[in-house]
Protein backbone atom coordinates (compact mmCIF):
# COMPACT_ATOMS: atom_id res chain seq x y z
CA UNK A 1 0.00 0.00 0.00
CA UNK A 2 3.10 2.13 0.72
CA UNK A 3 4.27 1.64 -3.16
CA UNK A 4 0.91 2.49 -4.17
CA UNK A 5 0.82 5.78 -1.92
CA UNK A 6 4.44 6.47 -2.96
CA UNK A 7 3.65 6.18 -7.13
CA UNK A 8 -0.01 8.28 -6.72
CA UNK A 9 2.71 10.89 -4.91
CA UNK A 10 5.34 10.57 -7.51
CA UNK A 11 2.67 10.75 -9.92
CA UNK A 12 0.71 14.04 -8.79
CA UNK A 13 4.30 15.87 -8.07
CA UNK A 14 5.23 14.90 -11.51
CA UNK A 15 2.20 16.34 -13.13
CA UNK A 16 2.06 19.85 -10.77
CA UNK A 17 6.13 20.11 -11.98
CA UNK A 18 4.98 19.51 -15.74
CA UNK A 19 2.48 21.94 -15.09
CA UNK A 20 4.53 24.64 -13.55
CA UNK A 21 7.04 23.68 -16.02
CA UNK A 22 4.27 24.69 -19.25
CA UNK A 23 3.06 27.87 -16.82
CA UNK A 24 6.84 29.09 -17.09
CA UNK A 25 7.20 28.00 -20.25
CA UNK A 26 4.26 30.34 -21.72
CA UNK A 27 5.11 33.20 -18.92
CA UNK A 28 8.73 33.19 -20.59
CA UNK A 29 7.37 32.92 -24.48
CA UNK A 30 5.17 35.71 -23.70
CA UNK A 31 7.82 38.25 -22.32
CA UNK A 32 10.05 37.25 -25.03
CA UNK A 33 6.97 38.01 -27.54
CA UNK A 34 6.37 41.54 -26.15
CA UNK A 35 10.24 42.00 -25.91
CA UNK A 36 10.49 41.11 -29.59
CA UNK A 37 7.37 43.40 -30.54
CA UNK A 38 9.09 46.57 -28.25
CA UNK A 39 12.43 47.38 -29.99
CA UNK A 40 15.50 48.87 -27.50
CA UNK A 41 16.96 52.01 -28.07
CA UNK A 42 19.58 51.08 -29.91
CA UNK A 43 17.23 49.21 -32.51
CA UNK A 44 15.45 52.52 -33.03
CA UNK A 45 18.23 54.77 -33.07
CA UNK A 46 19.50 52.42 -35.73
CA UNK A 47 15.95 52.87 -38.23
CA UNK A 48 16.15 56.53 -37.78
CA UNK A 49 20.28 56.69 -38.97
CA UNK A 50 18.53 54.20 -41.92
CA UNK A 51 15.66 56.10 -42.69
CA UNK A 52 17.56 59.29 -42.71
CA UNK A 53 20.46 57.78 -44.93
CA UNK A 54 17.89 56.09 -47.23
CA UNK A 55 16.01 59.58 -47.75
CA UNK A 56 19.02 61.83 -47.98
CA UNK A 57 20.08 59.28 -50.52
CA UNK A 58 16.29 60.05 -51.90
CA UNK A 59 16.48 63.95 -52.24
CA UNK A 60 20.42 63.81 -53.51
CA UNK A 61 18.88 61.10 -56.51
CA UNK A 62 16.13 63.79 -57.02
CA UNK A 63 18.31 66.69 -57.29
CA UNK A 64 20.95 64.99 -59.55
CA UNK A 65 18.31 64.05 -61.98
CA UNK A 66 17.00 67.97 -62.00
CA UNK A 67 20.75 68.92 -62.53
CA UNK A 68 21.01 66.56 -65.60
CA UNK A 69 17.26 67.36 -66.94
CA UNK A 70 18.37 70.82 -66.81
CA UNK A 71 21.73 70.13 -68.95
CA UNK A 72 19.64 68.34 -71.10
CA UNK A 73 17.29 71.04 -71.78
CA UNK A 74 20.27 73.47 -72.43
CA UNK A 75 22.27 71.13 -74.95
CA UNK A 76 19.13 70.69 -76.34
CA UNK A 77 18.50 74.37 -76.84
CA UNK A 78 21.76 74.76 -77.98
CA UNK A 79 21.53 71.76 -80.57
CA UNK A 80 18.58 73.56 -82.12
CA UNK A 81 20.47 76.71 -82.54
CA UNK A 82 23.43 75.13 -83.96
CA UNK A 83 20.79 72.81 -86.59
CA UNK A 84 19.14 76.71 -87.63
CA UNK A 85 22.74 77.70 -88.29
CA UNK A 86 23.93 75.19 -90.35
CA UNK A 87 20.60 74.93 -91.88
CA UNK A 88 21.37 78.62 -93.31
CA UNK A 89 24.75 77.13 -94.58
CA UNK A 90 23.73 74.50 -96.33
CA UNK A 91 20.48 76.62 -97.87
CA UNK A 92 23.30 79.46 -98.99
CA UNK A 93 25.86 76.54 -100.28
CA UNK A 94 22.56 74.99 -102.15
CA UNK A 95 21.32 77.94 -103.40
CA UNK A 96 24.93 79.08 -104.39
CA UNK A 97 25.26 75.49 -106.46
CA UNK A 98 22.00 76.12 -107.84
CA UNK A 99 23.27 79.56 -109.52
CA UNK A 100 26.40 77.89 -110.56
CA UNK A 101 24.72 75.14 -112.59
CA UNK A 102 22.15 77.53 -114.43
CA UNK A 103 25.58 79.98 -115.36
CA UNK A 104 23.81 83.00 -113.17
CA UNK A 105 25.33 86.47 -114.80
CA UNK A 106 27.89 87.34 -112.22
CA UNK A 107 26.96 91.08 -112.60
CA UNK A 108 23.53 90.27 -110.63
CA UNK A 109 23.05 91.43 -107.73
CA UNK A 110 21.74 88.79 -105.87
CA UNK A 111 24.75 86.64 -107.61
CA UNK A 112 27.03 89.02 -105.51
CA UNK A 113 24.63 89.29 -102.42
CA UNK A 114 24.83 85.19 -102.44
CA UNK A 115 28.50 84.99 -103.06
CA UNK A 116 29.23 87.15 -100.60
CA UNK A 117 27.00 85.67 -98.04
CA UNK A 118 28.45 82.11 -98.82
CA UNK A 119 31.90 83.43 -99.56
CA UNK A 120 33.11 82.74 -95.71
CA UNK A 121 32.01 79.19 -95.79
CA UNK A 122 33.18 78.57 -99.02
CA UNK A 123 36.72 79.76 -99.20
CA UNK A 124 38.27 76.69 -97.60
CA UNK A 125 36.95 74.79 -100.26
CA UNK A 126 37.65 76.81 -103.49
CA UNK A 127 39.54 75.56 -105.68
CA UNK A 128 40.01 72.45 -104.03
CA UNK A 129 38.92 69.65 -106.71
CA UNK A 130 38.23 71.19 -110.44
CA UNK A 131 34.54 71.92 -111.41
CA UNK A 132 33.60 70.22 -115.05
CA UNK A 133 31.68 72.61 -117.59
CA UNK A 134 29.60 72.01 -120.47
CA UNK A 135 28.10 74.66 -122.44
CA UNK A 136 28.92 77.43 -119.97
CA UNK A 137 27.07 75.13 -117.23
CA UNK A 138 29.11 74.65 -114.20
CA UNK A 139 29.10 71.84 -111.65
CA UNK A 140 30.69 73.50 -108.84
CA UNK A 141 32.66 70.38 -106.92
CA UNK A 142 33.77 72.61 -104.44
CA UNK A 143 30.77 73.41 -102.90
CA UNK A 144 29.57 70.16 -103.09
CA UNK A 145 32.61 68.85 -100.92
CA UNK A 146 32.08 72.07 -98.41
CA UNK A 147 28.01 70.80 -98.04
CA UNK A 148 29.62 67.37 -97.06
CA UNK A 149 32.44 68.53 -94.42
CA UNK A 150 29.73 70.83 -93.22
CA UNK A 151 27.23 67.60 -92.99
CA UNK A 152 29.84 65.57 -91.10
CA UNK A 153 30.89 68.47 -89.13
CA UNK A 154 26.81 69.56 -87.72
CA UNK A 155 26.63 65.73 -87.32
CA UNK A 156 30.13 65.60 -85.09
CA UNK A 157 28.75 69.19 -83.03
CA UNK A 158 25.39 66.93 -82.27
CA UNK A 159 27.02 64.07 -81.21
CA UNK A 160 29.09 66.06 -78.75
CA UNK A 161 25.96 67.63 -77.44
CA UNK A 162 24.04 64.31 -76.82
CA UNK A 163 26.67 62.91 -75.10
CA UNK A 164 26.82 65.82 -72.99
CA UNK A 165 22.93 65.63 -72.43
CA UNK A 166 22.98 62.15 -71.73
CA UNK A 167 21.98 61.05 -68.32
CA UNK A 168 23.89 58.69 -66.25
CA UNK A 169 22.22 55.95 -64.82
CA UNK A 170 23.61 53.58 -62.07
CA UNK A 171 21.99 50.35 -60.53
Amino acid sequence: MQDQKLAKDEARRTANYENIKDEIKQDVGEEIAAEADTPTQAQVEQEKDIAHGMRQKAVNEVAQTEREVERGRVAARVSQIVDYVFFLIYGFLGIRLLLELLAARESAEFVKWVKAVTGIFYWPFEGIVASPSVEGHTLALPIIVAMIVYVLLHMAINGLLRMMAHRRTAV
